[in-house]
């Protein structure tokens, strides 16, 4: 028997959790089809995730894509159909990425990371844009885009140093009218591999506490630094990216296992930390940058 998975009309990094309650009271090895016919829009994270949904079934699920021929299309064009189609058994029509056509907001299409020359060539691919959008769109200073570059740089690691396996990485820029009324650049970084509490656990000699679990461990990754390795230096990729991210205002947020903790700026409503969510295997990283409002 095949469960159908119903995907919400606006997929984020929020409404990707209603996807995951109805697929956590079922085995990995059953059978589903992820129907997201209904849906009109979707965040880089909502593709993403949808993709490293697909490595977590030990039985490859059906998908079935959005019926509005817009919408289908820009998801061709962001690359997730590309990628779909080695994951998924497609339903429906599955559209083709035209050459030409109106100008994309798509910095970076969804991209593999599996190792490090992967992160290398994804930030060669996205400097040249990201000076263009940070500075003329986001009104950010031109010596904040290198930091840019490190910051996705940094994120991606977190794929190659503590997944296990391969994941997600996209960049895309739009108007957030919902929250903000201005431009927003987003970064999303997704894995379905072993997650930050077990990657903490790897460390040799590390004192375990009756409160240890999920939420404890991206407090003590994401705020702390800590990391799995001894290296001075190592594990301070997340923090960097939190400090960079403070600078400008911006949210970062990091899902891993049953909890996700976010640094919240003044212009968002979300909670610093949720736990008791649906499992959900590995690391999904989401990084937005607002444009700066020049006075």
């Amino acid at each position: 028997m095949t469960t159908v998975i119903n995907v919400p009309p606006s997929l984020d990094d929020a409404t990707f959790e209603q996807v995951l309650e109805q697929i956590a009271p079922l085995p990995a090895d059953h059978k589903i089809l992820v129907d997201a016919r209904h849906t009109r829009w979707a965040s880089p994270y909502g593709l993403s995730a949808l993709l490293t949904l697909a490595q977590t079934r030990v039985e490859r699920a059906g998908f079935a894509g959005p019926e509005t021929e817009e919408t289908a299309s820009y998801w061709a064009r962001t690359g997730f159909y590309r990628h779909a189609e080695e994951l998924f058994e497609m339903h429906g029509h599955v559209p083709r990425t035209r050459s030409g056509g109106q100008e994309s907001n798509v910095l970076l299409e969804i991209t593999e990371v599996s190792k490090s020359e992967d992160v290398h060539a994804v930030v060669e691919r996205i400097q040249a844009k990201a000076q263009n959008i940070l500075v003329k769109e986001l009104n950010i200073d031109p010596q904040a885009t290198m930091r840019f570059a490190m910051t996705l740089s940094e994120a991606c690691q977190n794929i190659v140093e503590h997944a296990g396996r391969g994941g997600w990485v996209a960049v895309q820029t739009y108007k957030w009218r919902q929250r903000l009324g201005r431009r927003v650049v987003v970064i999303a970084v997704c894995d379905a591999g072993i997650g930050f509490r077990q990657s903490l656990e790897s460390a040799q000699g590390r004192p375990r506490s009756d409160r240890w679990d999920d939420g404890m461990a991206l407090e003590e990754a994401v705020i702390r630094g800590v990391s799995r390795f001894r290296d001075p230096g190592r594990g301070q990729g997340l923090a960097g990216v939190r400090r960079y991210v403070g600078k400008w205002d911006g949210k970062l947020s990091v899902r891993s296992g049953t909890a996700r903790i976010a640094i919240v700026p003044s212009w968002d409503e979300d909670v610093p930390l949720v736990e008791k969510l649906s499992q959900f295997p590995g690391a999904q990283i989401q990084i937005i940058i607002p444009e700066r409002i020049v006075r």
